[in-house]
């Protein structure tokens, strides 16, 4: 395996991956990783963060075959993106590799070669804008964090970089190995690959429009409400079709689009904080039931309620289940854990059992 690092890489990227692999040749896979990081001319790299790393090898030296060649992210991206020498040497590793990654802005070096043409993908959700500018024929996805299109993986921002390992060595050595190292390195099995980059509680820049942001602020407030269209305009006093024009300038969405979000997040909130079955949350979001409920966060996010609670709310961790089958192109999850047994969370559980699915 072959880490692609630059001048200005983020160490973190090429730690999370070398470190991973390493933990698990420690936990016996066979065979085992070989994992070498390779900069232009093999010179040692001054990361983002200050600190030096040493190369053990040059790009331009590398042959094939390579199981894969992942490309780190970092600030100096950009420069990387523009160096025709590195983006020649990453296409031709790309065609002798049974799989080609990047974390990051590393997505921008893919783009550069042309291998993300039609293909749909993900990076850091700051920089996903600018890929997308500049790469109209790349597809850009910046929720997920991690999105295998193919033998294209690409993954989110930074610490994704630990997910995309974790299920490279679950594809290659199984579940039970990506288990014990994920406990060796005291983190996730696998988060889901379609789980949100950014927490559901960050909340967006208020809008520097008055009349929207005091619309946005009640429906925040009171996500319960009669939040249609036509009462939120009514309530600011203008036409629904002028109230439509204001959100599309100032939030990017239509009313009902960021009613339906401000109630998922909402949702979300209660079932971190709270004992609340789905039956009781889900009027006080504004659902209609509990299956409203379910649909709309599954669409948001990717995964069930219960699948969240289990995953995100304070306690043991949960055993894991089995995986589903997997997709050719779609968005990676992981092994959903399934509930601790206790009342309140095998009601959960029961309101929306089994749609979790492995996505990759």
């Amino acid at each position: 395996m072959a880490v692609v690092g630059y001048p200005g890489a983020e160490l973190l990227d090429i730690a999370c991956l070398t470190t991973a692999f390493d933990y698990a040749n420690r936990a016996g896979a066979t065979p085992a990783y070989r994992v070498r990081v390779v900069t232009p001319a093999g010179r040692p790299i001054s990361c983002q963060s200050g600190l030096v790393l040493e190369a053990q090898g040059a790009v331009e030296r590398l042959r094939g075959p390579l199981d894969t060649v992942v490309v780190s992210g970092g600030e100096g991206h950009l420069a990387a993106a523009a160096d025709s020498g590195l983006v020649a040497h990453v296409r031709r590793l790309a065609h002798v590799a049974g799989r080609i990654a990047s974390v990051c802005t590393g997505a921008s070096v893919l783009a550069a070669t042309g291998l993300l043409d039609g293909r749909r993908v993900t990076t850091h959700w700051l920089f996903a804008g600018v890929l997308a500018a500049g790469h109209p024929a790349v597809r850009v996805d910046p929720a997920p964090l991690y999105i295998r299109d193919g033998p294209v993986t690409t993954a989110a921002g930074v610490s994704s970089a630990l997910d995309l390992a974790l299920a490279f060595i679950e594809e290659d050595h199984g579940a039970e190995l990506a288990r014990e190292v994920a406990r060796g390195l005291v983190t996730y099995l696998q988060r889901p690959g379609n789980q949100a980059q950014m927490s559901m509680f960050v909340a967006s820049p208020a809008p520097a429009d008055g009349l929207v942001r005091e619309v946005v602020t009640a429906i925040r407030n009171e996500p319960h409400a009669d939040l249609r269209v036509a009462a939120l305009a009514a309530r600011a006093g203008v036409s629904e079709r002028h109230l439509t024009r204001l959100f599309l300038a100032h939030v990017g969405q239509t009313p009902a689009r960021y009613v339906r979000l401000a109630r998922t997040q909402a949702a979300a909130r209660l079932l971190t904080s709270s004992g609340l079955s789905l039956a009781r949350i889900a009027p006080r979001c504004g659902f209609s039931s509990a299956e409203a409920l379910r649909q709309a966060f599954v669409a948001q996010y990717g995964i069930t309620p219960s699948y969240y609670r289990a995953t995100q709310a304070p306690g043991p961790p949960r055993p894991p289940a089995s995986r589903a089958s997997r997709g050719q192109e779609s968005t990676a999850s992981a092994t959903a854990p399934s509930p601790n047994g206790t009342s309140s969370t095998r009601q959960n559980s029961d309101n929306d059992r089994g749609t979790t699915a492995s996505r990759r």
